[in-house]
């Protein structure tokens, strides 16, 4: 089966998928309960592409299937942030309550947090990316020692917010910021989506990159602002979802079994969008609500995420 057959599949899936989550059981309430779906979904969507385009480009750069942007310690810098905020200023702070306010915070701190790390990267001699990835592993747990040791002397009544906080959620996401999310991850597709050749070459490996003509250096960070942006607007958005990149970028290549990335990623975008959506309307028809989609991202993820260390053991 061509490619493009699977991907016009895929699509006509994750249409239906969106078209059974949004009229299931309306029963009439068109006007209150459809347009809340609406932005439910949208803003599945866009977290789903934002996820799948940053997780690909990372793997590429690092020649690591395993690795996602979450490596870097965004998810931690993220919990952290919303865990000191609670601590010191309380949960009824404007940075709290006010959820334009926690979004900027948040997209900003861990963008200049990646900007930071990176600078110091490339300022700092030729040093490989593997260097980057064991500083930001170090960095990611550091922030998580320091999110964990507040948390236990936290207040029970505002540890039940910082708990909201650690794992995504679609149920309350801000129309408005849906639209923010919007302008940026679609300004940020459309500047990387001009280097995707590039990423082609660049997965044959750094030597081989330079001699075809790619400027290595300036491809690989451009690719690593653009994945800290994207993920740091889907996490501020929704919360953290540690493995779901993980799942559906190797889905994609395990699917299409191609190097253009511009298969690769409008595959693994539409699969996050069907996995999202169709795992939400679980979640609300089958489990009542009673667990959250992150969880089950998580669980089933960590699952791949051993079954995919074990293949890359045996492999070796």
């Amino acid at each position: 089966m061509r490619n493009s057959t699977k991907i016009i599949i895929l699509g006509v899936l994750a249409v239906l998928v969106c078209i059974l989550y949004l009229f299931h059981g309306l029963h009439g309430s068109f006007d209150y309960a459809l347009p809340k779906r609406g932005i439910k979904v949208v803003a599945m969507a866009i977290t789903g592409i934002a996820i799948a385009y940053s997780t690909v480009i990372f793997q590429t750069i690092t020649h690591n299937r395993i690795l996602t942007p979450s490596i870097m310690g965004f998810d931690s810098l993220y919990i952290l942030l919303q865990t000191v905020v609670i601590f010191f200023l309380g949960s009824s702070h404007i940075t709290i309550v006010n959820k334009h306010v926690n979004f900027i915070l948040s997209v900003s701190a861990m963008v200049v947090f990646a900007l930071l790390l990176y600078r110091f990267l490339f300022q700092s001699g030729k040093k490989p990316i593997y260097f980057l990835l064991l500083v930001g592993i170090i960095v990611g747990t550091f922030f998580s020692s320091i999110s964990t040791f507040l948390q236990v002397l936290i207040d029970p009544n505002e540890f039940l917010r910082v708990q909201d906080k650690m794992f995504a959620s679609f149920n309350n996401v801000s129309g408005e910021l849906v639209w923010w999310a919007i302008a940026i991850i679609v300004l940020a597709l459309v500047i990387g989506w001009r280097s995707i050749h590039d990423l082609d070459v660049l997965s044959l490996g750094r030597d081989t990159a330079i001699n075809l003509g790619v400027n290595y250096d300036s491809v690989v960070r451009k690719v690593l602002i653009l994945s800290s942006v994207l993920i740091a607007v889907s996490t501020a958005l929704v919360g953290p979802i540690t493995f779901f990149g993980l799942i559906v970028a190797n889905l994609s290549y395990q699917f299409f079994k191609t190097y253009k990335h511009s298969v690769l990623i409008v595959g693994a975008s539409i699969m996050s969008v069907f996995a999202l959506v169709g795992g939400q309307w679980v979640v609300e028809r089958v489990f009542t609500f009673s667990t959250t989609l992150s969880v089950i991202i998580n669980f089933v993820g960590g699952i791949y995420f051993i079954y995919l260390l074990l293949k890359e053991s045996r492999a070796t």
